[in-house]
């Protein structure tokens, strides 16, 4: 059975991926990295070839390596929100 705080971040994340406005890319780097953190923790891919793009997700993953999971899914409830406020 899901948490609270499990079911809170499925519903955010699915409010985030409806959302049809751009988002500030570094917003958008800190989505991915809460999310990636709290769904598979500090063990970033290996990329074969590490593009741009690439980098800077897996950079700013590990900016938050020390973030619980728990923490990093309260991280983008918090994020969720308060760019869900800002667009509507």
């Amino acid at each position: 059975m899901d948490s609270d705080l499990d079911i809170a971040f499925k519903e955010a994340f699915i409010e985030i991926s409806k959302l049809k406005e751009a988002v500030a890319p570094d917003v958008m780097l800190r989505l991915y990295a809460y999310n990636k953190h709290a769904n598979f923790g500090s063990n970033s891919p290996y990329y074969e070839k590490l593009d741009v793009r690439n980098a800077f997700k897996v950079n700013a993953w590990m900016q938050i390596k020390d973030m619980s999971s728990q923490d990093a899914k309260r991280a983008y409830i918090k994020l969720a929100k308060s760019l869900l406020i800002s667009k509507k």
